[in-house]
């Protein structure tokens, strides 16, 4: 099993629009990735965002990255995002 986390960057501003984005895409992912086991947006006390993502193995990860539902939510992003996703892939121990 692989685990992703994501540190998002989102302009000082635009966090209901990316929240709004952001829940949009975590839908079509668990509804279409059964691969996926978990993907969810959590903010911290800053204000900071981090999507945590959990996939069975390396196919459902590319399959995720592959995915028509992951291309399209690009163009929802822009304009929201401050800088590229700090993105840490960790293999599951237990």
């Amino acid at each position: 099993m692989l685990a992703v986390t994501a540190k998002l960057n989102v302009i000082a501003g635009k966090e209901a629009e990316f929240e709004k984005a952001m829940l949009a895409l975590a839908a079509q992912v668990e509804a279409n990735e059964p691969g996926n086991h978990l993907y969810k947006l959590c903010k911290d006390a800053d204000g900071g965002y981090m999507v945590m993502e959990l996939y069975e193995d390396e196919a459902a990860l590319a399959a995720h990255g592959q995915s028509d539902h992951f291309k399209a939510s690009g163009a929802s992003f822009k304009g929201l995002m401050g800088g590229a996703p700090e993105i840490v892939r960790m293999t599951v121990l237990g």
